[in-house]
């Protein structure tokens, strides 16, 4: 996998913490900019430390699974992105909270980043190089939701659903690419 394949990854990973922290920007009255930094740390820290659990744990079973791992990580990806997909296009609406309180945020930051669980499995099955890429997906979603506060305190709910969608169909396509590329399909 690839810097480009990673960065796009990180991106598709981020969105999210992207759409709930659109969420605590909405709710947030008097935003601060500290307040967009202790939410981008909070998912950026637990994005970062999904990935490397996952391949930990992938790492443990990966010679068992090698005949088939580019179909876990298809499968893995498929599964996350058409979730995210799933949840875009329904129409329940999150209640928003504007708490920063660890015990909130730590909820949070572990529902938005159980993807990024299984996608370290997958980076355990691909011999990816995992610090230099929880690395950029900590970092990218630490900014990716920075901004997110700042957006929805400014915007409103407006693109929470659109960047769910968007980091869905990534997800499902980097997937596709990876049982495409072992197929020598592509």
């Amino acid at each position: 996998m690839g810097l480009g394949e990673l960065l796009i990854l990180a991106v598709g990973l981020s969105m999210d913490a992207f759409a709930v922290s659109i969420c605590k920007g909405l709710s947030i009255q008097k935003l601060r900019a500290g307040h967009a930094v202790i939410v981008g740390a909070w998912f950026g820290a637990f994005q970062a430390l999904m990935p490397v659990l996952g391949w930990l744990l992938g790492s443990a079973f990966a010679e068992l699974i090698v005949s088939v791992d580019h179909w876990i990580a298809f499968a893995l990806l498929c599964l996350i992105g058409g979730g995210m997909i799933r949840e875009a296009l329904g129409k329940e609406d999150e209640d928003c909270d504007p708490s920063l309180a660890p015990a909130v945020m730590v909820l949070l930051a572990v529902a938005t980043s159980i993807d990024a669980l299984a996608v370290g499995i997958t980076f355990a099955v691909l011999k990816v190089d995992v610090l230099p890429a929880v690395a950029l997906i900590g970092a990218c979603t630490f900014a990716i939701s920075a901004a997110g506060v700042k957006i929805g305190n400014v915007f409103g709910a407006r693109y929470k659903a659109k960047a769910e969608l968007l980091g869905g169909v990534v997800l499902v396509l980097i997937g596709a690419k990876i049982l495409l590329e072992h197929l020598e399909l592509l």
